[in-house]
């Protein structure tokens, strides 16, 4: 199957969800390169980025179950680099 790079950038308005997309990235944890987390005490957010390689599907899927949270908001962007694996 073909597997993709790509960025997640997440953005919590509320804390309170921390512990469930902990839970939702944990499941995904095998296609996951590498995470950051950045608290922004001044405008009370947090800014997360996750590194994926992953078939597509299961990019959108992450992506999907992150940005139904509530108070989160998702961005993914894809490479152009693929492997067929």
């Amino acid at each position: 199957m073909e597997s993709r790079v790509a960025i997640i950038g997440i953005i919590i308005e509320n804390k309170d969800c921390i512990q469930k997309l902990n839970s939702i990235l944990h499941e995904y944890s095998e296609f996951i390169i590498g995470r950051m987390g950045i608290p922004y005490p001044k405008r009370q957010i947090n800014i997360i980025s996750i590194a994926v390689d992953a078939p597509n599907d299961v990019i959108s899927a992450l992506s999907g179950k992150l940005g139904m949270l509530p108070n989160v908001s998702t961005k993914t962007i894809y490479s152009k680099v693929s492997t067929g694996e």
